[in-house]
């Protein structure tokens, strides 16, 4: 077996892991909530509403500023969102464990001991929700 067919079964074990499925079934939450989808229209409608406002030779910075804080409104009931965070959650897990495969990968081909070498958790100290360390 070579390296690349080694990868394909690491890819098949990715897929089958709980946070990725975990993660599936949220990005499918968030895309099926309305209320959501909604809020990132309007996100993405301010945002180039402020583009054009910032755009133009006489610049209103009274809008743009009351834009800007809009689209903060807009963004942090986005990140409130319940779909959303579980969907954060799950892909910063996943994120973190495909991490430590990368790590270990890359020691290796730095002639670490594949026996022996293990990922480097980065941890911001909040474990809660956290299955990254072992």
């Amino acid at each position: 077996m070579n390296m690349v067919e080694l990868a394909r079964m690491i890819g098949k074990e990715i897929q089958k892991d709980e946070d990725y499925i975990a993660l599936k079934s949220a990005e499918q939450a968030c895309e099926s909530d309305t209320v959501l989808q909604d809020l990132i229209g309007q996100f993405n409608l301010k945002r180039i509403a402020i583009n054009e406002e910032s755009s133009k030779k006489e610049k209103d910075n009274e809008k743009i500023a009351r834009m800007n804080q809009e689209l903060r409104e807009y963004y942090s009931k986005i990140m409130s969102n319940e779909n959303m965070s579980a969907y954060n959650q799950y892909k910063t897990a996943l994120e973190a464990k495909v991490q430590e495969v990368v790590e270990i990968i890359t020691q290796c081909a730095e002639g670490a001991d594949p026996d022996t070498v293990e990922g480097v958790h980065a941890c911001g100290g909040d474990c809660s929700g956290c299955s990254g360390c072992h």
